[in-house]
């Protein structure tokens, strides 16, 4: 679609079509958003707007629902698929791709740590109201203190970093227990007095992520709604442990669809605009001629074909993990998952910087003028590829291969 995320609020595209039943149909739905989105991500990363109309178009694809169940009106779909479609809708809008997989992620959450009742109650919420979340977790911070008052909990503190803040129906919380080191998730409500968001997010890239600081003042939840405990002690299951290697992947396929955007933005304006060189004594008449230019598109869709091929494997074996019986997960299970996703996660670091560097190179001078925007790719990966260093997803793809070790779960892997 060649409009914008304004126009295609305002003209419903998706009103009066019947919603998508497979999986190849969600992804040709997510590559129509990505195609809006693409229209004027320049601009509105310059314009740094809270992404409330990106979301909006997500929720009204349907996008947003994408793992909820049938029965509430989900698209009951699998990780497999919501991997593919973050990874489209980051190649129309890194921002939005990050966004939605974060979402997907924190739904999921409730799956991860909480028990049969809560996770019954949270999906039926968030499916059928079509909610969308947000997470104020960052293992780096200080944790949230919680109190106890009577039967309920009482959640305060801050936090440097809360990816979908203002844009979030639903925020999740993370805190430990005030003279325990039980860590307690909470699922609240984000429009609340005790939540405030300080618009401080102020990056190179990732610009339409709000993912600025939060205060958590006196937030309460029922006991009850502790996620995971049963009569105030935790069910802990190595089934919750896959909730990092499951969000590293998140990462990787947002990555690659920066990749895939800048690939394509590249090109195409290499052939619209670029120029053959008339100076290098092999004279061109076009730049789809040159061959520095055919060696170097190729070079980059080769590695990119070669880690979406990667992602997709590591994603199927994954999601069959994530949606199996939770209690029979391994650990082997879960690090060999976790291992073959620490090699996604830096051949998608690798490809979506190099992708933002070599544009520049293989469509020339003019190309790097404002006006054209290629610099968002190279500026929304290298912001988010800082994120936790890609030396030790390296380091553990080497122990394995040399030691035959599998990961350790941690705050990071």
């Amino acid at each position: 679609m060649t409009i914008t995320v304004q126009e295609a609020l305002s003209s419903s595209p998706w009103a009066d079509q019947p919603r998508p039943t497979t999986a190849a149909g969600w992804l040709d739905r997510a590559a129509e958003v990505a195609g809006i989105l693409a229209v004027d991500a320049v601009e509105r990363d310059r314009a740094q707007a809270v992404p409330a109309a990106e979301v909006q178009l997500l929720k009204d694809a349907g996008l947003v629902t994408l793992l909820g169940p049938v029965e509430h009106g989900g698209a009951g779909q699998t990780w497999e698929t919501a991997y593919q479609i973050i990874r489209e809708i980051a190649s129309g809008d890194g921002s939005i791709g990050q966004l939605i997989g974060y979402h997907y992620l924190w739904a999921w959450a409730v799956r991860l740590v909480g028990t049969p009742d809560q996770i019954a109650a949270v999906e039926e919420l968030y499916t059928t109201q079509n909610f969308f979340f947000g997470g104020a977790v960052n293992p780096r911070d200080n944790d949230l203190t919680i109190t106890e008052d009577g039967d309920e909990l009482v959640y305060n503190g801050r936090k440097s970093f809360s990816t979908g803040s203002k844009i979030s129906d639903l925020t999740v919380l993370e805190g430990v227990l005030e003279g325990t080191e039980k860590h307690i998730f909470a699922i609240v409500p984000t429009q609340q007095e005790g939540i405030v968001f300080l618009d401080d997010w102020d990056n190179l890239g990732q610009r339409l992520t709000e993912s600025g600081g939060v205060t958590i003042t006196d937030v309460r939840i029922p006991w009850a709604a502790a996620a995971g405990y049963v009569d105030k002690e935790p069910v802990e299951l190595t089934y919750g442990t896959l909730n990092l290697p499951t969000i590293q992947l998140v990462f990787a396929n947002f990555y690659l669809g920066i990749a895939k955007g800048g690939l394509k933005a590249g090109t195409a304006y290499a052939r619209e605009k670029t120029r053959a060189w008339p100076y290098g004594g092999d004279d061109k008449e076009t730049a789809g001629e040159e061959w520095y230019l055919l060696e170097g598109y190729g070079r980059l869709q080769s590695q990119l074909w070669a880690a979406e091929a990667l992602a997709d494997d590591a994603g199927r074996e994954i999601a069959v993990l994530l949606h199996a019986d939770r209690e029979a997960l391994t650990p082997e299970q879960r690090g060999h998952a976790a291992v073959r996703i620490a090699a996604v996660k830096q051949l998608a670091t690798d490809v979506s910087l190099e992708v933002g560097t070599k544009i520049f190179e293989l469509t020339g001078a003019r190309a790097s003028s404002n006006a054209v925007g290629l610099d968002i790719f190279w500026r929304n990966a290298r912001t988010h590829t800082l994120h936790d260093p890609v030396a030790y997803k390296r380091r553990e793809v080497g122990e394995y291969a040399l030691l035959n070790k599998i990961p350790e779960p941690t705050w990071y892997t």
